[in-house]
């Protein structure tokens, strides 16, 4: 009996380990975006040393079919690329994935969620949303957008950086002195932003809970509160502004 256990079990076909669920490939050119949308999971990227942009998509789930969700590819005439997460439309409507978040993307009772992973060349821009889930970016070499709702962003770049949350902490280290306005928001967490030296903009902060510091020297306009700051760092400039409520407020030098 044991031999002819052995024997059919030598016959199954082995399950092939899963493999990525999504992988794209190719090249954007300098100074146009990767863009990549989703709604449940998170975005890390990295910076790549060859020529062209890679971007995975896992996805995972309790309930829900994953083969449900589809991981849909636009490319713009100025020749970035969207990727977006596509989920079921609610109550019959249809979703589509459109650059700058045009397109519709409503779900509901859904668990399924994708995460991606990005590779990124310098001067390539990375635009990145999500709604719940971390956003993430190391070393990148052009301009970062990181958006999310329910979780942190964590984004170094040689570039300039913009980031807004609802319930997580920013943290971000730019290498450029600002050439363009810079908007840090959340509500629930603290914000760190490390410029370079040689700063100068248009600087405002505000807090409700929690404390303000600047590493720059600030000339203050008005009164200065404890959680409430207002002026100009060096020569002034663009504008530099960073809102959290419920959390504190730290402006560092790279």
């Amino acid at each position: 009996m044991l031999a002819l256990l052995l024997s059919l079990a030598s016959h199954v076909p082995a399950v092939p380990p899963r493999a990525d669920d999504f992988h794209w490939k190719g090249r954007i050119p300098a100074g146009q975006a990767i863009e990549i949308r989703g709604i449940n999971g998170g975005i890390r990227a990295a910076a790549g040393s060859g020529p062209e942009v890679e971007v995975t998509a896992v996805k995972h789930a309790h309930k829900s079919n994953p083969d449900d969700v589809k991981i849909e590819v636009v490319t713009h005439a100025d020749g970035g690329v969207t990727i977006c997460a596509v989920y079921p439309g609610r109550h019959g409507s249809t979703n589509s994935c459109d650059a700058g978040g045009h397109g519709d993307n409503n779900m509901e009772d859904n668990d399924v969620s994708v995460e991606f992973t990005v590779t990124v060349p310098g001067g390539v821009r990375l635009v990145a949303t999500t709604v719940n889930g971390d956003v993430g970016a190391d070393n990148l070499g052009a301009q970062v957008e990181a958006t999310t709702v329910n979780g942190s962003v964590d984004v170094s770049t040689r570039g300039a950086a913009e980031a807004t949350t609802v319930n997580g902490s920013i943290r971000v280290r730019m290498g450029t002195v600002m050439t363009d306005d810079a908007t840090f928001t959340t509500v629930n967490g603290d914000i760190t932003v490390s410029m370079p030296a040689g700063l100068a903009c248009d600087f405002e902060a505000n807090t409700v809970n929690g404390s303000i510091e600047s590493a720059f020297p600030v000339t203050v306009s008005g009164r200065m509160k404890p959680t409430s700051m207002r002026g100009t760092i060096g020569a002034g400039g663009k504008e530099l502004k960073l809102t959290t409520v419920n959390g504190s407020i730290q402006l560092q030098k790279s």
